[in-house]
């Protein structure tokens, strides 16, 4: 056990894993406050875009 805090592919291994978890972390705070964000005020009276 002592060897794996020696280890620097470990520590690598450790450090990516965190980096995962961290950016996973932030991705599902970015979605949920997306998701429950009230839609955009539809303009009824403005005319259709031209999709062309």
């Amino acid at each position: 056990m002592a060897s794996l805090w020696n280890d620097a592919g470990a520590w690598i291994a450790i450090g990516i894993s965190v980096l995962f978890l961290v950016v996973a972390w932030v991705m599902h705070r970015v979605i949920v406050k997306v998701l429950k964000s009230p839609a955009p005020a539809h303009d009824s009276a403005a005319p259709p875009r031209d999709p062309s």
